[in-house]
């Protein structure tokens, strides 16, 4: 498994990449994720052509074990955020032409 990148990074190759300040940068990096995660909680889906899609769901309550007692739970219902590639970038990631 690859490293991780992270925002730090992302910001630093923009600024590279830019004529902007990095603290520009990072704000413009930070608005984007910031309207992305707006975009989420809204239950809209969030498509980036090209790249993929976003999409949040709700879970229902199921029921579930604790390892350690093996005592039965209920677990709660709660919103999961799934991601598909787009079919564009899942070809190029496979090396397909």
């Amino acid at each position: 498994m690859g490293k991780t990148l992270t925002k730090a990074e992302i910001v630093e190759a923009i600024y590279e990449k830019s004529d902007k300040n990095r603290a520009d940068v990072k704000q413009v990096v930070e608005k984007l994720l910031d309207i992305m995660k707006q975009a989420i909680k809204k239950d809209r889906a969030l498509l980036v052509s090209g790249f993929g899609k976003f999409e949040a769901y709700d879970k229902s309550a199921r029921k579930g074990r604790n390892p350690q007692t093996d005592e039965t739970i209920t677990l709660p219902p709660r919103k999961v955020v799934v991601f598909r590639l787009s079919r564009k970038f899942r070809t190029e990631l496979n090396g397909e032409e």
